[in-house]
């Protein structure tokens, strides 16, 4: 019998639209170092993203450089967000970040919530 070695992967990514995004709102935070991706206990579905700047990092930060820009997560978030993609979309006159994660098994119907297994 073989033992075989398994290195989960965690990971954060961005699109390219979404990097532009942050990387133009930087300029003008010249204090941020990046942004960061929180989960909060909110919504009809259980939890929500938020993102904030990020002017100093914390000791339980895990940090994904992402072409140029700096995105922090809480170590206890990772397992909520592991594989997340981060999107920067307009429809029409609005323009937010879309979060295409794999780990969700649910959203509200609203889109601003979502619930995990």
């Amino acid at each position: 019998m073989t033992a075989e070695v398994f290195t989960p992967t965690v990971a954060v990514t961005m699109t390219p639209s979404a990097v532009k995004h942050v990387r133009k709102q930087l300029e003008k935070k010249p204090e941020a170092r990046g942004i960061r991706l929180a989960i909060k206990k909110s919504g009809c579905s259980g939890f929500k993203y938020e993102t904030q700047w990020v002017e100093e990092a914390s000791a339980d930060d895990k940090v994904f450089h992402i072409d140029g820009v700096d995105v922090f997560v809480k170590e206890e978030h990772l397992p909520l967000v592991n594989g997340i993609e981060i999107d920067f979309v307009t429809e029409g006159v609005n323009s937010m970040f879309q979060f295409r994660n794999p780990n969700a098994t649910a959203e509200c119907g609203c889109g601003e919530s979502f619930t995990v297994a």
